[in-house]
């Protein structure tokens, strides 16, 4: 890969992150029910990414030996957008999107067995630099601490994502990621649809924009353009990379929520951003 498309890929993969990084703000902002939420997020963007392949010509054919790995990965997917969202309303931005970044760690670990990619222990190292980062959130151990509590569900939901993440790794070179993204959000959708008769559902109506923006922006566009990224990246090197997330994630906590992170806090960030300049400059060079 020559170096000036490598760098326009590693700016795509960031502006990706930014995009998703929303997902920070817009759930703590958002009232409603985490299940409804999800469920409204992946309905609306399921629609968007419908239209947007139908415009493009884009195929939703799959073949039937991959449909189901592809189908359980919506699953994944929507476990993991439930934990993470009520991480979020647990603690707040900072907390939730830097304690989901374990994933990094979890990817690393489980990439060379999973994809029988080679073991690169740097890997290791710099998803070590995102577990310190980690461990200064945690206020104490204790369960019933609703910080705890929020890093817990967060490292689960890290789980769920990097599963995800490494079972689609092996489907983006034969599909188009839009149609990958579609299928998820349909089976979210499906999954999350009985709970909307369990809970009062007059607020959808004043907050509809950002929720709208939550699929459109968050959903179909920043998830979409990071599975792509999958194609140029090993998913390891994307996951990392990609832990610029929570820092775009906490500077929008700041201007539209006020939270204004710690000190610890700051201290966790920084050394996540650290592997992410390191990882960036590591698979600069080796283009």
């Amino acid at each position: 890969m020559h170096k000036t498309t490598h760098l326009r890929h590693v700016l795509e993969l960031n502006l990706a992150m930014l995009f998703i990084s929303t997902s920070g703000a817009l759930g703590r902002y958002i009232e409603l029910p985490v299940p409804v939420t999800i469920g409204i997020r992946a309905l609306f963007a399921a629609i968007l990414l419908f239209l947007y392949c139908r415009w493009r010509k884009i195929s939703f054919s799959i073949e039937r030996k991959d449909l189901l790995s592809i189908l359980f990965t919506g699953v994944l997917m929507g476990l993991h957008w439930i934990t993470y969202f009520y991480a979020l309303r647990l603690s707040n931005v900072a907390i939730g999107m830097l304690s989901l970044f374990t994933y990094p760690v979890i990817t690393a670990l489980l990439e060379p067995l999973l994809l029988k990619t080679k073991f690169d222990r740097s890997h290791l190292f710099l998803g070590a630099l995102v577990l310190i980062g980690v461990y200064f959130l945690l206020p104490e151990m204790d369960v019933e601490n609703s910080v705890t509590q929020a890093v817990i569900l967060g490292i689960l939901s890290a789980l769920f994502y990097a599963l995800r993440n490494l079972i689609l790794k092996a489907k983006v070179s034969t599909y188009n990621g839009s149609v990958l993204m579609w299928y998820q959000l349909v089976v979210i959708f499906i999954f999350l649809l009985p709970t909307f008769y369990f809970y009062e559902l007059s607020q959808i109506k004043e907050q509809w924009e950002f929720l709208l923006i939550l699929a459109f922006l968050t959903t179909a566009v920043g998830h979409t353009l990071f599975l792509q990224s999958f194609k140029q990246f090993s998913i390891t090197t994307a996951s990392i990379i990609s832990s610029m997330q929570p820092i775009y994630g906490i500077i929008l906590g700041i201007i539209f929520l006020g939270e204004i992170p710690a000190l610890n806090t700051f201290i966790g960030g920084g050394l996540i951003l650290c592997s992410v300049v390191v990882e960036s400059i590591r698979s600069y060079r080796s283009t």
